[in-house]
């Protein structure tokens, strides 16, 4: 199982074929994924990003 650092949001779209997910936590945190487990894996590493991101910003 995929831990992660942050509450994450899943919801399937109109397109058979997405996913959109966001997380509550992370203001501007969004993505899209092919299927729950994709989701959960971009999700992993693009919460990563997005805070290094907001540190580098302030």
């Amino acid at each position: 199982m995929i831990e992660l650092p942050y509450s994450l949001i899943i919801e399937a779209t109109e397109e058979p074929d997405y996913f959109g997910f966001y997380s509550p936590d992370l203001e501007g945190f969004t993505g899209i994924g092919h299927s729950v487990e994709d989701c959960i894996y971009k999700a992993k590493w693009g919460m990563i990003e997005h805070v290094n991101m907001i540190k580098e910003t302030g």
